[in-house]
Formats: C-alpha cells, sequence, structure tokens
C-alpha cells in the first residue's frame, strides 16, 4: 500500500473540493470545514487545518476517514 503523501492544507481542500465537498460558509479559526451531501441525503462534514505547509500523516487520514474517501481516490485525485 502507498504511504500517504505530506501535502499543504490548500491540496488537501483542492481534493476533496474535485470530489464534491463544497467549503462550509465560515471558517472556524484555524481550520475550514466542508460539506458533501450523499444521494442518500446524509451529509459528511471534515475539517481542514488551514495554513499548514505540510499536514501530518495520520491527520490526513483522519480527514479522509471523516471524508468517507479511501486512500487510493485521494491519491487519484491528487495526481490528477
Amino acid at each position: 500500500m502507498e504511504k500517504l503523501p505530506l501535502c499543504s492544507s490548500s491540496e488537501i481542500i483542492k481534493v476533496l473540493e474535485t470530489d464534491g465537498f463544497q467549503l462550509g460558509k465560515s471558517k472556524s479559526g484555524s481550520h475550514q470545514s466542508l460539506h458533501k451531501r450523499l444521494p442518500s441525503g446524509r451529509t459528511i462534514t471534515t475539517v481542514v487545518i488551514l495554513g499548514k505547509r505540510e499536514v501530518p500523516r495520520g491527520t490526513l487520514q483522519h480527514i479522509l476517514t471523516l471524508a468517507g474517501m479511501p486512500r487510493e481516490r485521494f491519491l487519484e485525485l491528487l495526481r490528477d
């Protein structure tokens, strides 16, 4: 399994937006919430730390878990 790369906050947000997430109406201090409505009507919410040049891999993995995004999908969208 390929290791998650060190990514900046803006790279993570760009990938999540590509996958259908939308920025929340306001940011909460140093964090930005992103939301995605599923066809079932359920809403997924995840939070990204802002202004980080390198988000730790464990934090990125937690963001992906909250977003319901497999590691492979994230890596695929990151490369595009």
